[in-house]
């Protein structure tokens, strides 16, 4: 179709991007390092790290994993939450060629085990919070190497040693495990910074990354993303961000907030890797549940950009300190991962002086594909324009365009789509049309400037914060239980969580309870895919061949 949204683009905004401009993401990488060596790159718990000192414990650690006999393409799951590690983790795999598996720390065992299991990795980088998960399941995975890290690590020795001892002693947060062989983090980083990083030779359909997603059934499965994808979306959103970032008044660095997990792939892009390439310095958050911490870490810093969720955006609204933090540094916030409501957006206006500026993406996009102008001044309850160098069509069920203004399935084609699903030819086919168009599971419809709206979604997933579920395995989890004759798993509204996972069951045992359903339940899913209500009925709503229509159970509620 004609890119009838390139007119209505911000000034200075270009059409295309030039994603052979870096021919990998570690030549983007290794040019921001030394393009910026001496400037401070991220910052937590009050311990900055400089991009010289990124480059080296990046360098040391993807030594450490060569000499350890991973090869090119090996797969290194990082495990970590927002903490000084993760970046220098990841970027140490990436830069000795391997290919990042971006792990939630909060998963159970069975989620763990399956990611590994389906990714093939073998080596990963865990804190220790975690690793009696990891212990749990290896034996069942490919895992040969295992670098177990601390929250202290790298705040020093005092101060390193006191945050160790709160955490393992006082808040007695570190379960017991067992991982015979495993390495300590700052012993990988002093061993490796005795060996030679061996540079590969890396190309733009290298993969750089598997990211996890449900995809539209409800197995997850992971996205390849390669080398050019990445590299793409991040010139992508640095070109559509620019005017904003360059507003006066002018920042010598910018600063940035990570409140979002970085192994959430719209964090990953909009806080790691576009810091990197503009050379900002990024404050990593590793709690952004604890909004009294988050406040007054927030409260420390002159904040330019600030990527979040609907969620975060309304705790941070509600919270009576709100009021403590300085934003007249603000230059963007961003909202991704689920809707932004109107409500929400119109206190951040009146509270900050900045609107948010929603985009929208997936993490088989990379994510971005489209968002607002920035230089709303209002909510405009869209998805804004495509971005850069992409293209979206609103299909019919027959993959033909629909005319402007009627709703359709959001189509995406561009430099930042998905290579394919690791290892599902069969899924990969289901996804792309013959003309290379990814299928994105949402309805929406596009206006005559070229605006998108979302105003449905052909799938069943659920999102949670931003965080997807998926009905079938929450649905799985609920029939082992074995007093379960049938279930279906849906989104409700919720107002903080902008959806909220609702069970529906029909019992085979007249005694069985909510309690004891969700007793079964817990320590087998993680937490946001839990289900907030379970109502039990006689009988479910079907389709005449006897599929349980999730549709109207949804509808309904």
């Amino acid at each position: 179709m004609e890119r009838i949204w390139l007119k209505n683009y911000p000034p200075g905004v270009p059409a295309e991007i030039d994603p052979t401009l870096y021919s990998s993401l570690v030549a983007m990488l290794d040019e921001s390092f030394h393009a910026h060596r001496g400037k401070d790159a991220f910052v937590c718990m009050g311990k900055t790290v400089t991009y010289d000192e990124l480059e080296s414990s990046s360098r040391a650690l993807g030594a450490w994993l060569q000499n350890a006999g991973l090869k090119k393409g090996a797969r290194v799951a990082i495990m970590l939450p927002n903490i000084l590690q993760n970046p220098i983790a990841m970027f140490g795999a990436l830069r000795a060629g391997m290919t990042v598996v971006n792990v939630n720390p909060l998963y159970t065992p069975r989620e763990l085990e399956f990611q590994l299991k389906d990714s093939g990795a073998e080596a990963i980088v865990v804190l220790e919070n975690f690793a009696h998960n990891l212990a749990d399941v290896i034996a069942r995975t490919s895992i040969k190497h295992v670098i177990v890290a601390s929250m202290g690590d790298l705040l020093g020795i005092v101060k390193g040693t006191i945050v160790n001892l709160v955490v393992r002693r006082v808040k007695k947060m570190v379960p017991p495990y067992s991982l015979p062989g495993a390495h300590r983090f700052n012993q990988a980083l002093a061993v490796g910074g005795t060996l030679t990083l061996h540079k590969p030779t890396l190309g733009p359909d290298d993969i750089a990354f598997l990211q996890y997603t449900g995809g539209t059934t409800g197995v997850s499965k992971g996205a390849i993303l390669s080398h050019r994808n990445v590299v793409a979306n991040t010139l992508q959103a640095n070109a559509w961000l620019e005017p904003a970032l360059m507003r006066e008044p002018r920042v010598d660095q910018l600063f940035m907030v990570a409140a979002l997990p970085l192994y959430h792939i719209f964090a990953l892009t909009a806080c790691a890797l576009m810091c990197v390439r503009l050379g900002g310095i990024c404050l990593l958050i590793p709690n952004p549940r604890d909004i009294r911490s988050l406040i007054g870490e927030l409260s420390k810093y002159p904040v330019n950009f600030f990527p979040a969720v609907n969620t975060l955006f309304n705790a941070l609204l509600n919270h009576a300190d709100f009021g403590k933090i300085d934003w007249s540094h603000l230059k963007s916030a961003v909202g991704g991962g689920m809707a932004v409501q109107q409500s929400v957006a119109e206190r951040w206006l009146q509270a900050t002086g900045k609107p948010i500026i929603e985009a929208y993406g997936l993490s088989e996009t990379s994510p971005g594909l489209t968002a607002n102008r920035c230089d709303i001044t209002e909510w405009t309850g869209t998805i804004g324009y495509p971005f850069p160098s992409t293209d979206i069509e609103i299909l019919d069920a027959d993959d033909k365009e629909v005319p402007l203004g009627e709703a359709g399935e959001i189509c995406a084609r561009g430099p930042q789509v998905m290579v394919g699903y690791w290892n599902r030819p069969d899924e990969t086919t289901k996804v792309m049309t013959a003309d290379g168009f990814f299928r994105t599971g949402d309805i929406g419809i596009m206006d005559e400037k070229g605006q998108v709206k979302i105003v449905d979604r052909k799938k069943d997933m659920i999102s949670v914060s931003g965080f997807k579920v998926f009905p079938n395995e929450v649905e799985d989890v609920a029939m082992m239980q074995g007093a379960v004759a049938e279930c279906a798993a849906v989104g409700v509204p919720d107002q903080h969580s902008g959806e909220a996972v609702k069970l529906y069951a029909v019992k085979k045992s007249p005694e069985l309870t909510d309690a004891e359903l969700r007793h079964f339940m817990h320590g087998k899913l993680a937490g946001y895919k839990m289900p907030k209500y379970i109502e039990f009925r006689d009988e479910l709503p079907k389709t005449n061949v006897g599929k349980i229509l999730r549709r109207a159970l949804r509808d309904g509620a």
